[in-house]
């Protein structure tokens, strides 16, 4: 598993008046820094010894969001009132209830 495809993000904390670092495929994992430079690098850092450590105990890693493949279908359960209100929009502008879905989401 190559850290280097791992999903990072970087974000101010107001609460701990810092940028904080983090990893979506750990998300339970953080660091903490004075400037988003450092907190990049911690988490990175933090990253790799926690996958070292799985690799070493024969833990399963979890993959790169990036590297895993997506079908682009996924189901949604709403009220039936939404489904209405969606299906009667879609109606109006001549387009199917998924392409209006869509849209909506990629906003």
């Amino acid at each position: 598993m190559n850290i280097n495809h791992y999903t990072y993000r970087v974000t101010w904390s107001a609460e701990d008046k810092e940028h904080v670092g983090l990893c979506a495929e750990f998300p339970s994992l953080s660091w903490l820094a004075a400037t988003p430079e450092k907190a990049l690098a911690g988490i990175r850092r933090v990253v790799a010894a926690v996958v070292d450590e799985m690799n070493t105990a024969g833990e399963p890693v979890p993959e790169a969001l990036a590297e895993k493949s997506y079908s682009g279908r996924f189901m949604v359960r709403i009220p039936s009132s939404v489904h209405r209100t969606l299906a009667t929009e879609a109606a109006e502008q001549g387009v199917s209830i998924n392409r209006l879905v869509s849209a909506k989401l990629a906003m």
